[in-house]
Formats: structure tokens, sequence, C-alpha cells
């Protein structure tokens, strides 16, 4: 039987990243692309060593980029010894197999990576089963020669997919995997939906913003729990709900899995009942990192996902996070200014084009006290309106 494996290699290994550049980028964008592919990377135990783009005004239906390019990168690989190469796409089972014959190394796309990191992460049997279901369905249209590199080398990133016996791998054992999978899935949401349910008189206020944006350390702070966070991509994958009390109202928050450009599209349907309690909240906090250079294409990224996953109707409140770090985009590399003061963020182009906002740093605990008195005025709002009938003294 096909088995998905979970142990991590805790050798890194080395890899080179591969990128088209498409019409309307530029090349300065592409290489902002391939720092997130290499941090993914980094997340999921290698260390990149080389990077090669190619300017394409479409992939190639045979190998994504061109012939040439690619013979470039095979003597490179060839002459440095390099196991791995990871292309900042999603590939067909087509593509992957006609670039391995040139290549001649283990081929990820970045779908197959973000499963690789995935799995490694899972902790809770739920989000097992959800990263279990993703890898099945993306394996489902790439069975034919896909794995023929395992033959050639074992183990490693990308290899925590299915087993290495090929025979074994055939479509009618994949799809009844996939119906189990499902199976389970179906009894999970039931279990999470009752444990909402029981939820329901507490206002719900979720977490949601572009992975390692600083969600759980946010969560941390306000619940004064102890949840795992890392700067490296995709920390948490569970959702965690804890009750928080501001002045004298209760409320529940959650953290769940952040966003990243290209989300497989196979995980968004998979962790569908963990993303349901971000559909359910009755506000949204959109962290943002705003030391980030590109945070506004972040915010676009997130705000696409939530609507894909039909909860960008939600009150929203826009929480730009780690302003210990922030400088302005037009700082002399010369002479760096400091970080902006939070009077002037409050009079920025970011507060005046994103309301309600606030700005604050969860690891220096900055402006938290304005940040916890927005939260309890939302909260106390929708107290007023979802109980007209009952008297509160709030206070906070």
């Amino acid at each position: 039987m096909l088995e998905i494996k979970k142990n991590v290699s805790a050798k890194m290994e080395q890899s080179v990243l591969i990128s088209a550049i498409h019409q309307n980028q530029d090349e300065n964008q592409v290489n902002e692309y391939l720092d997130e592919l290499a941090f993914l990377a980094l997340t999921a135990g290698a260390n990149t060593i080389k990077r090669f783009t190619q300017k394409i005004s479409e992939p190639d239906s045979r190998t994504y980029i061109g012939k040439g390019k690619l013979e470039i990168i095979a003597a490179y690989i060839k002459e440095h010894n390099v196991p791995m190469a990871i292309f900042d796409d999603e590939l067909s089972g087509s593509q992957l197999r006609n670039i391995e014959k040139v290549l001649e190394c283990k081929v990820l796309d970045r779908t197959n990576l973000i499963l690789d990191i995935f799995a490694a992460r899972a902790q809770t049997s739920a989000a097992k089963v959800q990263v279990e279901l993703a890898q099945y369905q993306y394996i489902l249209p790439r069975l034919t020669n896909m794995w023929t590199h395992l033959e050639r080398q074992k183990g490693g990133i990308g290899m925590r997919g299915p087993g290495e016996t090929e025979l074994e791998t055939d479509r009618r054992v994949i799809k009844a995997k996939i119906s189990l999978l499902k199976e389970q899935l179906k009894k999970i949401d039931r279990q999470m939906t009752t444990q909402r349910q029981r939820r329901n008189e507490l206002v719900r206020i979720a977490l949601v913003g572009y992975t390692n944006v600083g969600k759980s350390t946010i969560m941390n702070l306000l619940s004064k729990s102890n949840i795992f966070a890392e700067n490296k991509l995709f920390a948490t994958l569970d959702t965690t709900v804890r009750k928080v009390v501001i002045g004298n109202l209760p409320f529940l928050i959650s953290d769940t899995v952040g966003f990243i450009r290209k989300l497989p599209h196979s995980l968004i349907e998979a962790f569908n009942s963990t993303l349901s309690e971000i559909r359910e909240a009755d506000i949204l906090l959109h962290v943002v990192d705003i030391s980030h250079h590109n945070f506004e294409e972040q915010i676009n990224i997130v705000n696409q996902t939530l609507h894909s996953i039909k909860a960008s109707d939600k009150q929203t409140v826009l929480v730009f996070n780690k302003i210990d770090n922030y400088l302005p985009p037009d700082a002399d590399d010369l002479l760096i200014q400091g970080p902006k003061n939070l009077a002037e963020l409050k009079n920025s182009w970011m507060a005046k084009n994103n309301f309600p906002c606030i700005f604050i740093s969860a690891t220096k605990k900055e402006n938290i006290e304005e940040f916890r008195n927005i939260i309890f005025q939302k909260i106390k709002d929708l107290h007023v309106t979802r109980y007209p009938n009952e008297n509160f003294n709030f206070f906070n």
C-alpha cells in the first residue's frame, strides 16, 4: 500500500532555484519571489547555492523553460553535484519527467515543496489527514514515471510523499486512499462544527495573514499562552483557539495556517474544515509584516485568499506588526534612517488607506494597549448588537 512518509531529514540538502520572468514582471520582482522560495527551501531543510531565471513569454509545455537554459542549469548541477532543483511554479507530470531527464537530479515544483513543509509541520491527526489528502491529490495526475529518481536517491525534501515502490502507486490505490481520507475529513469537520457551535455565544476573532507575519506571537501576547512561534514559514498549521478577557468582556481568538503566494488549491480544499474557523469568525485581525518590503502585495494575496474561501465580507482590522523593524522605502542606504515613530505611521498613507488599522510590535510589546482597546471596542459593539435587551457594565 502506498504510504505517505512522516520522517524529516535532519541533513540540509543543497539546491538550485529556477524561475521564469513572465510578461508584466521585472527581474527585481522575480528576485523577491525567489527570496521567498529560498525561505521555503530553508524551512524544508535545503540551502540554496544558485538561482537561475529566464525571460519567457509563456512556459514551455515540455520543459517549462527553454531547452538551452535547461542545459546550462544541467551543466552547473553536474559540475557542482547538486542533488535538487526547485521551480517557483507548479509543473505538470510531463514537465517534471522531461526536466528530470535533462537535469538528472531530483526536481521539485513550488507546490510539492509547500506540501513537503506541511507534511513535516503537521502535528495533530486532523492536520496530518488534511496534508495527506492534499499530497495524494497532487500525486494523482502525476503518477506515470513521476518518481523514477527514487531509484537513484532515497529520502530527503520532497520525499515525504509516496513510497519507493512504483508498482504500488496505481490510480486505483490512490483514488481509494483519497476517498478514505475525504471520509475521515468529513468526520473531523463534523467534530469541529460541533465544537464551534458550542462556542457560538462568545464573540469570535480570527487572526489571518501571510505566513510568518507574527500571528502566533500576537496570539501568545493576547491570550498569555505558549503557542509555537518561529521565524519560519508555516510554523502553525493547526487552528488554536483561546478564551481571552479584555476588561470584563470574554471572547475567543483563533490562530490558523498562514497564507502564501500560489498557495496550492489542494491545500485550500483539504484545509476546508480548518479554514471554517475564519469563515465563521465575527471579526478578522489581518496581520501584516510592515517591515517586509513587499507587504502591499502580501495584503492583496491574503485578501484574494479570503475571497476564495468566502470570508472577504468580515469586519476586519488591519494590524501592521513589526514596526520596530520598519524602514521607510525612501530610506537612504548610506545614511539609514531609523523606523518611523508611531505618530508618523498614524498619519501615513498606510493609515489613511486602510481604516481601521493599528501599528504594533508584538515582540517588543509596542502600542499593545491601544491594540487591546480597539479589540475591546469592536467586541463591545457586537455585544450590544447581539444582546440588545441585556445590561452590561463595560469597562476597560
